[in-house]
């Protein structure tokens, strides 16, 4: 269906009958990369999300969320943002998630940059990090971009993740 129809999102169920959501995140990603991806989950399905994200998801929702959040969600993946609903992201990071950079990562970010992964991974927009830290959107696209590279990860997805694993979001600072 992509091939005929180009589409800029797709809200991806996790579990379906002929193929799962996350073996479809993976297909989708491999052959449209601009595609983005919501997954749609519920509590019990950790391992699947943290494989989703893994494979190029921009983010998930909890199923009976209602109409606004998702319409809010679609913006803000559409316009290139991520979506990580806060309790699940601690679930999955205390699982099965592991960043390809471990808390040596850490000492690679210069303070601007570890300033902006923790506020990353408390789920704060660039526009927001930028006041918090009195910095242009520029400086933050910029700094963002550089410490996932330090960090040999793929987005923000990962770099939220990643923030949430080691405890950065949690320290104040």
């Amino acid at each position: 269906l992509l091939d005929r129809t180009p589409v800029d999102i797709i809200l991806m169920d996790i579990r379906m009958p002929e193929l799962d959501g996350v073996l479809a995140t993976k297909a989708v990603k491999a052959k449209y990369p601009a595609v983005r991806i919501i997954i749609l989950t519920t509590f019990d399905d950790d391992d699947y999300v943290y494989s989703a994200l893994k494979y190029g998801a921009s983010g998930y929702l909890l199923k009976g969320g209602s109409v606004q959040e998702l319409a809010d969600a679609i913006r803000i993946v559409v316009s290139g943002g991520n979506i990580l609903n806060p309790d699940v992201t601690s679930k999955v990071a205390q699982g099965a998630y592991r960043a390809e950079s471990d808390l040596q990562g850490v000492k690679e970010l210069t303070h601007t940059e570890r300033s902006i992964a923790q506020r990353v991974g408390r789920g704060l927009s660039n526009k927001e990090i930028a006041g918090e830290l009195s910095l242009s959107e520029g400086t933050v696209r910029n700094s963002l971009s550089t410490a996932l590279s330090k960090l040999n990860l793929r987005d923000r997805t990962q770099l939220a993740l990643w923030a949430v694993q080691i405890g950065l979001s949690q320290m104040r600072g």
